[in-house]
């Protein structure tokens, strides 16, 4: 019986076993089934997305958990965590959980963690979202685009957030201002004015600041544990470390497309580029780069949609959603950002703030998830490169340094040189908090 099912060789070689990392130190190779020479690559831990949309069941048409995930494994991403709307229905109860969870589970190639939403009226559903595993609970403090995810009222987001905060639940928000945005949209729709400049300008970051603010307060005032998804201005991220250092239990997410592109890759890029909170000048680009210690995840919040829905005249009506969940880390590894660091917004502080304590981390005990990257490889990214369902992303014609070779999920290959590899095998994860139902 050979000691190792796998043993990969590195600086520090790793063993594997029964899934799980069990030995790290010089010189393991011996008995095992597998080895990978791995010497001259650095091995990532795989990745914690913790913000996608797969749109399924419902809207599978848009992307689907196969395609998703595989599109995730790709870049070395072994655990995603979906969000609950653009799937029909929304993921806002116990029989819509129950749904999606039997759909990750055929078809996905990564481990899945599923958030629940906090829409109106559905606050005697959030007991049975916790019951059943949520990672946590998405809100809209502004339109989410889609007509059977509807924003919440400051009145049903303080009771939400009370809720959550006796269900030791997490609460994420899309904090941008209804008010403001609303006002400024129809002000330039009014006038005619469409543009991608025109819709820049009706959601300025005074917007996400303001609703930043008040979810704080409403965090401080309930005691809930908030998490402000896709911070695109460093200011924000300011303000929220500010409020942490107060102690308010509130971290932040940003993601890569706020790192690499201005408002201006707005403007030359058009509809494949649009995103909610909108793309930022390249002086708040930089400030947030200068604000990384005080951001807690980076997460792609792949939300992809077919090409139809961007083909618009019509700026603001075109979908709002980049797809970009296949090269999550390689836009890290492209970039200045310290491996250490890159370690922690990715995977590390990840699996802590969401308590899946089996993740994050190349150690022993931990599940055997990794990435093993060839830090001189050099690809561009192309339409035929992409494995989602629809084939387009701003990162198209993007030239990366850094690329994975190999994506291992508990053990077992995922994806290697280019290609899938093997069936649907992901497992669905809860935080550590809660317990599986007998």
């Amino acid at each position: 019986m050979p000691d190792f099912d796998v043993i990969i060789r590195a600086k520090e070689d790793i063993g594997i076993a029964d899934g799980k990392f069990v030995a790290l130190s010089e010189n393991l190779a011996g008995s095992a089934r597998e080895e990978i020479d791995a010497t001259k690559m650095s091995i990532f831990p795989g990745v914690i997305d913790a913000h996608v949309h797969f749109n399924e069941p419902g809207r599978t048409d848009w992307e689907g958990f196969e395609t998703g995930s595989g599109a995730a494994a790709a870049g070395g991403t072994t655990t995603v965590f979906e969000m609950p709307l653009n799937a029909h229905p929304p993921t806002i109860d116990g029989p819509s959980f129950d749904a999606k969870r039997a759909a990750a589970g055929k078809s996905s190639f990564v481990d899945f963690g599923l958030w629940g939403g906090l829409v109106p009226g559905n606050l005697n559903q959030l007991e049975a979202l916790h019951d059943r595993g949520v990672v946590g609970l998405k809100a809209f403090m502004c339109d989410s685009g889609i007509d059977d995810f509807p924003r919440v009222t400051m009145s049903i987001l303080r009771e939400g957030m009370k809720r959550a905060a006796d269900l030791d639940l997490l609460m994420a928000l899309h904090a941008e201002s209804q008010e403001l945005t609303q006002e400024l949209a129809k002000e330039k729709i009014a006038k005619g004015q469409t543009t991608v400049r025109d819709y820049l300008d009706s959601r300025p970051i005074r917007a996400e600041l303001d609703a930043i603010k008040q979810a704080i307060d409403l965090a401080a005032e309930t005691n809930c544990r908030l998490h402000i998804v896709h911070v695109s201005c460093g200011s924000a991220v300011a303000i929220i470390a500010e409020a942490r250092a107060r102690g308010t239990d509130v971290s932040c997410e940003t993601c890569p497309h706020y790192l690499v592109f201005t408002d201006e890759d707005m403007e030359r890029l058009g509809a494949v580029a649009k995103c909610a909170p909108p793309l930022r000048s390249d002086s708040e680009r930089k400030l947030l780069h200068e604000r990384l210690n005080d951001i807690t995840t980076i997460g792609s919040d792949h939300s992809p949609s077919p090409w139809s829905m961007k083909d618009r005249q019509n700026f603001f009506e075109v979908w709002g959603g980049i797809s970009g969940c296949q090269h999550l880390l390689a836009l890290l590894l492209d970039s200045s950002i310290a491996r250490e660091r890159m370690v922690d917004l990715t995977s590390r502080q990840v699996a802590n703030r969401f308590r899946v304590n089996q993740k994050g981390e190349i150690a022993i005990g931990k599940d055997a998830d990794f990435s093993i990257v060839d830090p001189d490889g050099e690809e561009t990214v192309t339409a035929d490169s992409l494995l989602y369902r629809h084939r387009h992303s701003p990162y198209v014609g993007r030239r990366l340094r850094g690329r994975v070779v190999r994506t291992v999920l508990r053990g077992q290959t995922v994806f290697l040189h280019g290609k899938i590899a093997g069936s649907p095998s992901g497992k669905f994860i809860r935080p550590d908090n809660t317990n599986e139902p007998a």
